[in-house]
């Protein structure tokens, strides 16, 4: 068997820098940016504790409480700036679970083949008939909002989308020359998912992870605004919505000012997918070209 040429390396890093080159990925990097920024260093810059007491009930903005206050006289700037922290950790960890799971889910079905392929993705598409956001609800209700177990749900969710993605982009990559020739020499199937496959879908997965985020983003903040994710007393972007929603028409500052920034979140990862999307596409008709 004639050695195969050498298979790309670090495409996706080509890609990457060639996103980069669109004004939408700029600016989406802005916006993600400045939004981390505001979440890492937010507690550092509160005037008060998120907790604390400071005034009357929905007291107007001023010199001394620049966006008010909220439903209980807490200062609303020093729990926006506190309450970012929790919307980007476990909007990006859910993402990363439902990207490890669904990937590999895809990249075993797509090297595999035969019945267990089939069963793999059958049991994906039993994911995706569940109503998601209905089960996610339940077993919060069952088990308590805990952080930890909103993550992990919401990660399960993203699992049959990504797997499908995975699959797809995976099962072109598993018939190919270097990947036989790993076969021929037995090298393990394990090091062939991730020594092999894995690198040379990494571009398309990096799309599907900003889109998984932005999922995530708008899932968790769902949830707390329902009242099933983080928990009083502790501050979040989510949970200054729900607590204050029903002064809106009076006080709008108090759920305008959190539901802006988680937005700006959702905009801002998305725009950098939207850009890393058409570079892949641009990348494709080159190659479709020639």
């Amino acid at each position: 068997m004639d050695i195969p040429a050498e298979r790309p390396k670090r495409a996706w890093a080509a890609t990457l820098r060639t996103a980069f080159g669109y004004r939408r990925t700029r600016i989406g990097a802005a916006i993600t940016l400045a939004i981390l920024v505001i979440a890492l260093a937010g507690p550092f810059l509160a005037p008060y504790e998120p907790s604390a007491f400071i005034s009357k009930p929905f007291a107007k903005p001023g010199a001394e409480f620049w966006l008010g206050t909220d439903v209980r006289g807490r200062d609303v700037l020093s729990r926006l700036l506190y309450g970012g922290l929790a919307v980007v950790w476990m909007s990006v960890a859910a993402a990363t679970i439902g990207m490890i799971l669904g990937a590999s889910v895809g990249m075993l079905a797509a090297y595999s083949r035969g019945w267990l392929a089939e069963v793999l993705m059958r049991v994906m598409d039993v994911f995706l008939a569940l109503p998601t956001i209905i089960l996610v609800l339940m077993v919060v209700s069952l088990l308590g909002p805990q952080k930890w177990l909103v993550v992990v749900l919401v990660g399960i969710s993203h699992m049959p989308q990504v797997a499908r993605v995975s699959q797809g982009v995976a099962a072109d990559v598993a018939g190919r020359d270097f990947v036989l020739f790993a076969e021929a020499l037995n090298v393990p199937r394990w090091k062939i998912l991730l020594r092999e496959i894995l690198p040379n879908i990494m571009t398309p997965l990096l799309v599907e992870y900003g889109i998984r985020i932005v999922w995530s983003i708008a899932g968790i903040a769902a949830l707390s605004v329902m009242g099933y994710g983080i928990q009083p007393p502790e501050a979040d972007w989510g949970l200054l919505i729900n607590e204050n929603r029903g002064r809106l028409a009076t006080r709008p500052l108090p759920v305008l000012a959190p539901a802006i920034l988680i937005a700006l979140f959702a905009l801002g990862v998305n725009l950098m997918a939207e850009g890393l999307s058409a570079t892949i596409s641009g990348v494709a008709r080159k190659t479709g070209a020639k």
